[in-house]
């Protein structure tokens, strides 16, 4: 076998995939990146994205049913959010091998809409959720056309992981009266802690269902590590044959799926009321921040595995045209899977062809044999959702970040703490409130540092690090380690004045080391022509080294260039300090 029938073509060896232009591509070519892979399809990958296809089955029909039980929608409508989004994406998605459709990232922002407005409505329930995922998919397409798919890397990693775990144990709490055999009253996942201990020793449990749930996580859970091995197919398949051979839904109660409606999704528009549209916008919009996320992260990690390159723009388009037909098609907003997707690399998936294959043995499944799950025990769907659940939690990570920058930490802890106390939506929406004030915290409080020069090291470093630094008489280098903007402006101001009320010399120039500035805006143009007039009323000049030109033409368009005069710029700190010692030599 050659390595043309293991993997797609890469690029030359020692060569990486780059940012490809749109020289030479149709609209075709740019929009539907399908329809490229299918141009240029070779009939020897045909075997394995059948065999792939068929193995990745076995995973799509157990999974989709448990994230729609955990979602607050009746379990056939996971199957209807498998087969159109699969369809959909292998048009519109630029990965070869991503596997999108129910997700349990996804279940708790879901469950969160569609339970307190539904009121145990099955039909109301799948019309919220398929409005939110139609929300979700029009976010995510107009994002994608705008360009807009860097904006969640404006989430760092620890609050990543902070809504993240939030939304597992989230999840996980969801699931634990069905992996216990009873029900309690929902009302957010602290009190639904205290109901389900309460339940639990007044004798509520249904020890039937919680062993059959407690077989099935373990088998899931040991089997986890083995990609070749189908887990979570032969612990359902397990507890399907054995609820029914033992008759457990009659003798014991176990509560079980019942028989699957014949047939395949149809179109249908999820009208929704007045009063739902508000709850609905945000929900759909926390899907789609969440679902990106997660696709995005999982679509660079296998674009670097086969050395290609994916657009996180069209990315975010081909999620949103999935999300968009799921809502269509009676189903609800789905996102990719990192439990699926390596199921389908392990099978020696190359191409979507992986995912049109299970969407038709998905949809085969319910014209030809709706009954065969018909005792597939609800704490079995628990346990995969559980298990999912558990495979979200992230911990390694979150201790190497303890040790290395604690504040990061308990960043990530507070986010978790806002999911599993606030709700998810309320929780993402703290996440990302923290996410920007992380991302402006550096710039509004930068480090500053007045410079000298320290012995036996060249240039000039932060006298605070290097104590024993020289500094010149009469002169002070202060660097700013960050752009000038409104919100730092003033605070730039009152240290560069402190610098020079704390010189140990009368001050004549204060020489501003602006190599780390990258911006200026109007604000601090202004506070910079002020800073200057206060300068000179105390008989020192004000002068800028290593000023990058384009913050230097932003100054020549505020006037401000002029008015600090072309003698008061210089390349370097080394011209800057050359210049003034000929004016005033140090004896």
């Amino acid at each position: 076998m050659s390595h043309s029938d293991i993997v797609p073509p890469v690029p030359e060896p020692g060569r990486i995939a780059h940012r490809k232009s749109n020289d030479g591509q149709t609209l075709w070519d740019r929009w539907l990146p399908g329809l490229r892979t299918l141009r240029g399809y070779q009939m020897i990958w045909l075997r394995h994205d059948l065999v792939a296809g068929l193995v990745l089955t076995t995973m799509l029909i157990p999974v989709g049913i448990a994230y729609a039980v955990a979602s607050g929608v009746p379990g056939i409508y996971g199957l209807y959010a498998t087969i159109v989004p699969l369809l959909a994406y292998a048009l519109f998605g630029p990965s070869r091998i991503l596997v999108l459709g129910p997700d349990s990232s996804l279940a708790a922002v879901i469950l969160a809409v569609v339970l307190p407005l539904s009121g145990g409505d099955p039909h109301r329930a799948i019309a919220l959720a398929g409005m939110m995922a139609i929300v979700s998919g029009v976010v995510c397409i107009l994002a994608g056309i705008a360009r807009l798919g860097f904006i969640t890397e404006l989430l760092s990693k620890p609050i990543r992981y902070g809504y993240m775990n939030g939304i597992a144990l989230v999840v996980l709490i969801s699931q634990l009266p069905k992996f216990f055999g009873f029900s309690i009253e929902t009302d957010g996942p602290l009190r639904n802690v205290w109901e389900i201990a309460t339940a639990v020793m007044a004798g509520k449990t249904n020890w039937a269902a919680f062993m059959v749930g407690a077989g099935t996580l373990a088998v899931i859970l040991l089997l986890k590590g083995n990609k070749r091995v189908p887990g979570i197919l032969i612990a359902v398949a397990g507890a399907t044959v054995a609820v029914g051979v033992l008759d457990l839904a009659a003798r014991a109660g176990v509560s079980v799926l019942g028989s699957l409606p014949q047939g395949l999704p149809a179109f249908a528009i999820p009208w929704i009321t007045r009063a739902d549209i508000v709850p609905v916008l945000i929900g759909g919009c926390a899907v789609a921040l969440v679902s990106f996320a997660d696709t995005s992260v999982l679509s660079r990690v296998y674009a670097a595995r086969t050395r290609t390159y994916v657009d996180p723009n069209q990315e975010m388009v081909g999620l949103g045209f999935a999300n968009l037909t799921a809502g269509l098609f009676q189903g609800f907003p789905i996102s990719s899977s990192s439990s699926r997707t390596p199921v389908a690399e392990a099978a020696g998936a190359k191409t979507q062809l992986t995912g049109v294959v299970g969407a038709i043995a998905v949809a085969l499944l319910l014209m030809v044999a709706p009954n065969l799950l018909q005792n597939l025990p609800t704490s079995a769907l628990a346990a995969v959702v559980i298990a999912s659940a558990i495979g979200l939690i992230e911990v390694t990570d979150l201790r190497r970040i303890y040790r290395i920058q604690r504040w990061e930490f308990w960043l990530s802890i507070v986010c978790t703490i806002g999911v599993v106390v606030l709700g998810a939506i309320e929780g993402i929406g703290l996440a990302i409130v923290i996410a920007v004030i992380e991302f402006l915290w550096d710039g509004w409080r930068p480090y500053s540092a007045v410079l000298g020069s320290p012995e036996k090291i060249r240039g000039y470093h932060d006298i605070k690090r290097y104590p024993d630094a020289r500094l010149i008489p009469g002169l002070v280098l202060f660097r700013w380690d960050a752009p000038l903007f409104f919100a730092n402006a003033e605070l730039f101001n009152d240290r560069v004045l402190d610098a020079v009320a704390t010189s140990p010399w009368p001050v004549r120039w204060l020489v501003v080391a602006s190599e780390p500035v990258t911006s200026v805006d109007v604000t601090s143009a202004d506070m910079l022509a002020e800073l200057d007039e206060t300068l000179r009323g105390a008989g020192i000049k004000l002068c800028v080294a290593e000023m990058k030109d384009p913050v230097k033409d932003k100054l020549k368009r505020f006037g401000l260039f002029a008015k600090l005069g072309e003698t008061a710029f210089f390349p370097t700190i080394d011209d800057a300090v050359e210049s003034y010692l000929v004016i005033y030599p140090v004896g």
